[in-house]
């Protein structure tokens, strides 16, 4: 049962933008035999014109993902440390620590609520972190200065990852360079395969043509969608996504 969920994970990267590309291939490929067209073209200028920004794309998606890792690790961190700091106040009564453990613990669902979700409302996020500073304000007595000096210090680390968090969820890698890399993958056929037939022998099988301009179209569609499902690290749709339900603390 778990290897069979295993491919089908491994199969995501094949959509109907796969199809698409892989019956262009066919059809060029047809063409360009039953027409003997051909023509001598520099296949380098490929690379330069579609390989180049696809890996550009992708190593963009990915240092999204890492410093995504890195932010929810911190929020996750100063999160508990700013619990052990609630729990040390000898001052504040049981009941009181028992109502911050519960905002704490809203604070870290509501994060996790908010990428799960895919709706983009940050008001119970800000709301839930909103109350820890009310609670550290009105019962700063109890808790003294020097472990509200603390808190708040720590509380910084819990913002700023926030908003590291929820500005990478927002801002995208280059829209239009994506855009391009669509579309070219789109026109790669109509290029490759009358080049692919002036280089190959007089005497090889048309199904060599067909062979190679396919997975080559494979290749170049299946990085797309790659990227493609790396671009949103947070839903959970692709191999690499981020178990966001991994970072939820369990107070």
């Amino acid at each position: 049962m778990n290897t069979k969920g295993n491919m089908t994970r491994y199969l995501q990267i094949i959509n109907i933008r796969t199809f698409t590309v892989l019956f262009i291939c066919l059809v060029t490929s047809f063409c360009v035999i039953r027409y003997e067209i051909k023509y001598n073209f520099d296949l380098t200028i490929i690379s330069i014109a579609i390989i180049f920004p696809l890996v550009f794309t992708i190593r963009a998606a990915f240092r999204r993902r890492e410093k995504a890792l890195d932010y929810m690790s911190r929020f996750k961190a100063a999160l508990l440390i700013v619990t052990r700091c609630f729990e040390r106040c000898k001052k504040l009564p049981d009941e009181k620590k028992a109502e911050i453990k519960g905002i704490i613990q809203a604070s870290s669902d509501s994060l996790i609520e908010f990428f799960s979700s895919g709706k983009n409302d940050q008001a119970p996020l800000r709301s839930n972190l909103r109350k820890i500073s009310e609670f550290l304000m009105k019962n700063q007595e109890e808790i003294g200065s020097g472990e509200a000096f603390k808190i708040l210090r720590f509380m910084k680390d819990v913002h700023s990852s926030v908003e590291g968090t929820i500005s990478i969820y927002t801002h995208h890698t280059p829209v239009s360079l994506r855009a391009y890399c669509q579309v070219f993958i789109y026109i790669f056929p109509f290029i490759y395969s009358p080049a692919l037939l002036h280089r190959l022998d007089d005497g090889t099988p048309d199904w060599v043509v067909y062979l190679l301009s396919c997975v080559t179209g494979f290749i170049l569609v299946s990085l797309f969608n790659v990227q493609d499902q790396m671009e949103n690290p947070f839903d959970d749709r692709g191999l690499d996504d981020i178990k966001v339900r991994n970072f939820r603390m369990e107070l």
